[in-house]
């Protein structure tokens, strides 16, 4: 495993197109599987009201907040149509054993301008 990344456990604890909140070191972080295996990592609460995002729909590599349905981005963690601020993300992958690997924030809030 590489220096950083925290080892969350099998992959397969996350269903296909769902998404589960861990915590790591001192944040609470959300991971979605897509329906196509791949694999994100963004901050676990919505910057709007607070919603746990890991409990959103997802689809087309966005998740819907599940209190007020703006949509974010997965991989960039942008609000689709600038609506909210942005969402933490996550450097997040799969190891060769199939467990899920998680790092550091890759990109800070960027609030809507």
């Amino acid at each position: 495993m590489s220096a950083g990344l925290v080892n969350l456990g099998p992959a397969s604890r996350i269903p296909l197109g769902e998404g589960r909140m861990f915590v790591v070191g001192e944040r609470t972080v959300a991971v979605f599987r897509g329906r196509g295996g791949q694999v994100f990592a963004t901050q676990a609460l919505c910057p709007h009201r607070q919603g746990p995002l890991a409990d959103g729909l997802t689809g087309g590599g966005r998740v819907v907040c599940p209190l007020h349905g703006l949509q974010f981005d997965l991989e960039s963690g942008q609000s689709v149509g600038r609506a909210c601020g942005s969402l933490e993300t996550y450097p997040v992958q799969v190891s060769e054993s199939g467990d899920l690997l998680v790092g550091e924030p890759e990109s800070g809030r960027n609030e809507a301008a």
